[in-house]
């Protein structure tokens, strides 16, 4: 039987907005798909709504975006038998919501068009816009001052937001009436606000804009929080502690599949582990034999994937489909960096590589390089403060780092590290998914064993494991950027735990050079002179400085010990929590969007913290370090 073309219903089914308004009373969450192609979306009971009601008779092309990853908010479609139902439905949990939290707040958002359209909108390079639209006597100055403030933080294309302000009316998209509660709504506190947005996120024919319009939404989700935190706080029985936790809290399963989906690319390889020579020994011996006159030849791990196939695999997956804006911001940064990754194993063994290093770990400053060379001026080149004569070997070293990592594990079961003992690792150390690497040629100063050993396992392995213990997986596959904070806070560890010598300094401060020279077009065998004859480094320890630098065809990541020690401790001198650098493998630039997941109860604490929080002297340098400290000021005081 062939059927005729479906009508698009003229009412809601019987028993859905009661069936809504159960739920809403018990505080469960609703998402709904409506008719007409509507959506309501109430992650939990909040005192507000979004709303975006579709223009009638013509396109809008990315503006329901903007209301769409917020907790809570609803969608009209452009269906006229439909409009009674819908605002039936807006003002009944309207309703509901009022008498739970004593006041309630409704704001709309659309897009200017026609005559109302700044023409600064349709150029090439838009300049933002908002007008705020709030009724007089309405009781929402403190919100309306909160929406302001934070719309004029905005920048897009690096233009400011203009931000204009419309007391007296609301008015609506053109071609509908103003949403208006009913007096006895109105007496009860609900109240209705207008956000006009000019859409810069699509261009002067509606083609869109997609980077432009992710920004944008970004950006006034932030707006709207902030307006939504200071009418909870002055007119609600609502305390939310920060605008941050008025985001989601419930994530959805595609959500989770696009953030599970990348975590598999990245465990498809090992970039680091890749970029490193399996030959380092023999290359030294051979560098050695030519009299330091040779650039030694690295061997490297055959790669068990073909990168260009993956990066297809990579960009299959639907990051720009993830509504909330905060998740789809770390997605997308995660997967343009996977992508620059996959190249530089695409250019490893040319001097391409350089460029995608540069990218993904950056480059050596002024500043850095000044504080580089002031250590290795400072420092005697034979120096062996604090070191001492007595070595450890690398089976001593595996056994030492299993008692460590059975400490961790009485603490949290899912701690599952294991030590590996590799030959083809030279002298090294690593960690790598969690795992501990040893070369087997390892010889360590007995002085620097726990040093060692709150570098890698109570750092790089503690935030694998407590990465792991996140619904997120990308905290343990590692956030883009992740490196400078991770060796950063690893070598303040060895700081903490008084394992920090002044050679280990001068090491990384060689290292940060190494970099700068290998920036300025500086080759192997330069490299490794100025690091010997110039700075007094042994003939071996200048070579591996220069190997480090020079694998792959130039690999800038050592430069960012010595940066991310600087770096955090600015951090902790300017009274940043420690607690949230090691919930995961995190940039310092991730910690507040860190904080609002947590507050959001998309993240929990972490399960672990370092070791050396539980030792007294840690403690009390770390106090020290509160009081604000350089890196130079490292070398005053106790010779470690």
């Amino acid at each position: 039987m062939t059927r005729g073309p479906t009508s698009t219903p003229t009412r809601f089914e019987s028993g859905l907005v009661e069936g809504i308004l159960a739920d809403v009373a018990a505080g469960r969450p609703v998402r709904k798909k409506l008719p007409g192609g509507g959506r309501l979306h109430l992650d939990r009971p909040l005192p507000f709504l979004c709303v975006y009601r579709r223009p009638p008779g013509r396109d809008d092309p990315g503006t329901r975006r903007l209301v769409a990853g917020e907790a809570a908010y609803l969608v009209v479609p452009d269906d006229r038998a439909l409009r009674s139902e819908y605002l039936n439905l807006l003002w009944s949990v309207a309703g509901d919501l009022v008498e739970r939290f004593g006041a309630f707040l409704v704001l709309e958002v659309w897009a200017a068009s026609g005559e109302a359209l700044d023409p600064r909108a349709r150029s090439e390079s838009p300049v933002p816009g908002y007008r705020v639209m709030t009724g007089r006597g309405d009781g929402l100055a403190p919100t309306v001052e909160a929406l302001e403030a934070a719309l004029l933080r905005i920048r897009v294309l690096k233009h400011p937001a203009e931000v204009g302000l419309c007391r007296g009316a609301v008015d609506a998209p053109e071609g509908l009436k103003p949403l208006r509660p009913g007096n006895a709504l109105r007496e009860a506190g609900v109240r209705v606000l207008g956000l006009e947005v000019q859409p810069v996120y699509r261009g002067p024919r509606g083609e869109p804009y997609p980077m432009v319009l992710r920004r944008v939404q970004r950006l006034t989700a932030v707006a709207l929080r902030r307006a939504f935190h200071r009418f909870a706080v002055t007119r609600t029985r609502a305390a939310p502690v920060s605008y941050l936790a008025l985001g989601r809290q419930a994530v959805t399963r595609a959500t989770w599949a696009v953030d599970r989906q990348l975590a598999e690319v990245a465990g498809a390889f090992d970039l680091l582990l890749k970029l490193t020579p399996v030959n380092l020994h023999a290359a030294w011996r051979a560098f050695k034999r030519h009299g330091f006159e040779k650039a030694p030849t690295f061997y490297y791990r055959a790669l068990p994937m073909d990168p260009a196939v993956v990066k297809r695999r990579l960009f299959s997956i639907p990051v720009e489909a993830v509504e909330e804006p905060t998740l789809a911001q770390l997605f997308r940064e995660k997967q343009l960096g996977l992508d620059r990754q996959l190249t530089m194993l695409l250019d490893r063994g040319s001097t391409r590589l350089l460029h995608g290093s540069l990218q993904l770990f950056g480059g050596v400053s002024d500043e850095l390089l000044a504080l580089a060379r002031s250590l290795l001026e400072r420092i005697p080149p034979r120096s062996r403060a604090g070191e001492g004569r007595q070595t450890i070997d690398a089976t001593a070293f595996a056994e030492r780092a299993r008692e460590e990592i059975a400490y961790y594990r009485s603490r949290h079961p899912e701690f599952a590290a294991r030590v590996e003992l590799r030959d083809d690792m030279y002298a090294g150390l690593m960690v790598s998914r969690g795992q501990l690497l040893v070369g087997s040629r390892l010889r360590a100063p007995a002085s620097r064993v726990t040093g060692l050993l709150h570098h890698e396992v109570g750092t790089h392995a503690l935030t694998y494991y407590n990465g792991r213990a996140q619904p997120m997986h990308l905290l343990y596959c590692g956030l883009p950027g992740y490196d400078e904070l991770q060796e950063g806070l690893a070598v303040l560890a060895e700081y903490l735990c008084g394992a920090l010598s002044r050679q280990r300094l001068r090491l990384l401060a060689g290292r940060v050079l190494a970099a700068r020279l290998l920036i300025g077009g500086t080759g192997f065998i330069d490299s490794f002179r100025a690091l010997h004859r110039e700075h007094g480094f042994n003939q071996q320890t200048a070579f591996t400085i220069a190997a480090r630098i020079h694998r792959g065809g130039g690999l800038v990541k050592d430069a960012v010990y010595l940066r991310g020690l600087a770096h955090v401790l600015e951090y902790l001198a300017g009274g940043g929590a420690l607690e949230p650098l090691f919930i995961g493998k995190i940039a310092a630039h991730h910690v507040p969007i860190v904080e609002e997941l947590r507050l959001r109860g998309v993240l929990a604490p972490p399960p672990l913290t370092p070791r050396w929080l539980e030792d007294e002297a840690a403690k009390r340098r770390l106090a020290g370090l509160r009081e604000g400290r350089s890196v130079l000021d490292l070398l005053e005081g106790e010779e470690r």
